[in-house]
């Protein structure tokens, strides 16, 4: 038996569907429950085992409240996995769902229901108990391979679109900060004997605009690579009337 927070390994001579294999690489972690693992079929635990490993995901075994999470792509998903649908038990069942969907913002049940028979009681159990559609999203599939299956891919797609996110929202990010730096050159070259180097020199010392209006003759001289002149021309510019309302001429 595997004790919390350790980790499991099996043959990999086990099949996996050739469909799903690398996903990516370095796809995530799978966190197992202690609890749900000796529940299970140890042939599904090897599945389970070889599967994510094809598809480079490690698997922990820890006391969790849910039967899996992933971390995956920087975001976590919980899943209830219900791998044999038993009607004298379905009351526990959605109660347990109910209270973990106020725990976990990225929360689906994935339901094995073999049989019209299970299928029919799922259906009237779901609306007994008042479940609203969506809020945890269920999904069903007619075995537990099949279900573990569509685990993996629900949380490989939810860390895909996280990244994908991520990085639409750097590339934002980027392109406002060049057009500030834009910004910052256009202006400062406006100042009279400053040239573009000197202002992408104040730009990497100093920083802002603000910053600079606020620097001292002797900040400027220290930090940057600026003449005597230019530091008292910068300091005249932002900080005397006189100097900044009075004509220039270059």
């Amino acid at each position: 038996m595997a004790t919390a927070g350790s980790s499991y390994s099996v043959s990999t001579d086990h099949q996996v569907p050739s469909s799903l294999v690398n996903l990516g690489n370095g796809a995530g972690v799978c966190i197992m429950s202690n609890a749900w693992k000796d529940e299970q079929e140890p042939s599904l635990i090897s599945f389970i085992s070889a599967f994510l490993t094809a598809n480079s995901f490690r698997l922990n075994f820890v006391s969790i409240p849910p039967d899996l999470i992933f971390n995956c792509g920087g975001v976590s998903i919980a899943f209830v996995f219900v791998t044999k649908w038993d009607c004298s038990t379905v009351a526990s069942i959605f109660s347990r769902v109910k209270r973990l969907k106020g725990q976990f913002a990225q929360l689906y049940v994935v339901v094995t229901l073999s049989t019209k028979a299970q299928s029919d009681s799922f259906m009237r159990s779901y609306f007994q108990y008042e479940m609203e559609f969506g809020k945890p999203a269920f999904v069903q599939v007619i075995d537990a391979e099949m279900g573990f299956e569509k685990i993996v891919k629900i949380a490989h797609s939810r860390g895909v679109c996280k990244q994908q996110k991520v990085a639409s929202k750097l590339k934002v990010e980027r392109k406002r900060t060049v057009q500030d730096t834009n910004i910052f050159i256009r202006f400062v070259t406006s100042i009279p004997n400053i040239n573009k180097h000197d202002a992408n020199t104040l730009y990497q010392a100093i920083g802002s605009i603000e910053a600079i209006a606020k620097a001292s003759k002797e900040d400027i001289l220290a930090n940057t690579d600026l003449s005597s002149e230019k530091a008292e021309t910068l300091t005249r510019f932002f900080q005397d009337p006189e100097f900044y309302l009075s004509p220039k001429f270059n």
